[in-house]
């Protein structure tokens, strides 16, 4: 459980993801909308406001002006405006052009907070000028645009939660055709998707799943050909191994006896792999000390190595695939390697390193595969000996892996479970 919480949060908060993507892409695209309609909004309103204050002043001004003519003398101020005798501002006298019909007007901006539209014409020769305050004006301008920017910001957080729990649809599909990829990477090759027609997502699925199908199709036929091959050679390799038996001794003979043991070894690993490949081999674990147990196994195989031990466990294995593992290291490291080739035992695990040009990249990141060594410089070879080793490594449950070490030569390492 605790892992699994540990999985939501993980996928939940990993801001790089698809997920978070989407919601920052749909958010952006919804503050440039929401900007631009704040533009216009605000220049409209802010137009309409200018409208609102030359109105009020043209009102005012008709007033001082009836006040004007009903008793010579403009009045102080008026119902919208404050009649104003001196102190008028030049821009305003540059709009009335000193005529006696044309009536101006300026938006006085020049104090902040405090904006105020002028207006103003000559009668009978005298100046007429008005003043309107319009803060009150600006203040609901103001407000209007303090609401606009708050349900902006209150609409993006609502689109970017919802965009983001729209997009985890999205995201969990696809995280579970990466699942499913992952399986089939690790050898999985029956696992499926079991995507439904509707959409790319379902279109990838539905590669990976043939894709799949395909590559379980190949491996089924190619494991039926091993078995096949074998099997087929098994009869007449025996006729063929007791009539070499039968020839007299000589040079063409012992040729002809080494030839024959190199193909009943060939096929005896064919056989071995197939049982490999059908699952049928089952391991008897036992509690064994791992260092006489690689000491025997690396003497059978008559090679001048001396394995050396160093804190050697107690191991639970089963002690004749452990030792076919060992062996077929060492044949590896000697046939495809270059001397010296050196066999430690430290703690549970066993090293087999040569000091030839190493293991191929292919094979370090992918393991062995049959009938192929992998690289030219590592010699001829079918490539069953590290099959072998590592499907018999899984029949025990040990830990085989290949690597490069730093100053040349190839490195098996393999690990058996421990005894506590």
């Amino acid at each position: 459980m605790r892992n699994r919480i540990g999985a939501f949060f993980r996928v939940a908060f990993a801001w790089r993801s698809l997920r978070w993507r989407i919601a920052a892409l749909a958010a952006a695209s919804a503050t440039v909308v929401a900007v631009v309609l704040g533009v216009v909004v605000h220049q409209q309103s802010y137009a309409r406001s200018v409208l609102e204050g030359e109105y009020l002043a043209g009102e005012a001004l008709n007033s001082a002006e009836g006040t004007y003519r009903a008793t010579g003398q403009p009045a102080g101020s008026t119902a919208t405006g404050t009649v104003v005798s001196t102190g008028v501002p030049r821009p305003l006298l540059d709009a009335i052009h000193g005529s006696d019909h044309v009536v101006g007007t300026w938006f006085d901006t020049t104090q902040p907070g405090r904006p105020r539209m002028w207006a103003g014409h000559y009668l009978d020769g005298r100046l007429i000028a008005v003043r309107v305050e319009l803060e009150e004006t600006f203040d609901r301008l103001h407000d209007q645009d303090v609401f606009v920017v708050e349900a902006t910001v209150g609409t993006l957080v609502v689109v970017f939660v919802a965009v983001a729990l729209v997009s985890e649809l999205i995201t969990r599909r696809l995280r579970r055709v990466a699942r499913t990829a992952s399986r089939i990477a690790e050898g999985d090759l029956t696992a499926r998707i079991g995507a439904r027609p509707g959409d790319e997502i379902a279109d990838l699925g539905s590669a990976v799943d043939s894709m799949a199908g395909a590559l379980h199709r190949r491996l089924l036929t190619e494991q039926r050909f091993t078995a096949d091959v074998a099997h087929e050679l098994r009869t007449p390799l025996t006729g063929l191994v007791t009539s070499a038996e039968l020839l007299p001794e000589g040079e063409a003979t012992v040729l002809v006896r080494d030839r024959v043991t190199v193909l009943r070894s060939l096929v005896e690993d064919l056989l071995e792999i197939s049982r490999l490949d059908a699952g049928v081999e089952r391991a008897e674990l036992t509690p064994v000390p791992l260092g006489e147990l690689v000491a025997e196994a690396v003497s059978r195989t008559g090679l001048p190595i001396v394995a050396e031990t160093t804190g050697a466990r107690l191991v639970r294995t089963d002690p004749r695939r452990a030792e076919r593992i060992v062996a077929n290291l060492v044949h590896n490291a000697v046939r495809h390697g270059g001397p010296p080739v050196e066999v430690t035992v430290t703690g549970p695990a066993v090293r087999v390193r040569d000091h030839g040009p190493g293991f191929p990249e292919a094979l370090i990141s992918e393991g062995p595969q049959r009938f192929r060594t992998g690289a030219a410089e590592r010699g001829r070879g079918q490539g069953l000996g590290l099959t072998i080793a590592a499907g018999q490594a899984e029949v025990i449950g040990a830990e085989l892996t290949f690597s490069n070490a730093a100053d040349g030569g190839a490195v098996a390492t393999v690990i058996f479970p421990a005894v506590e």
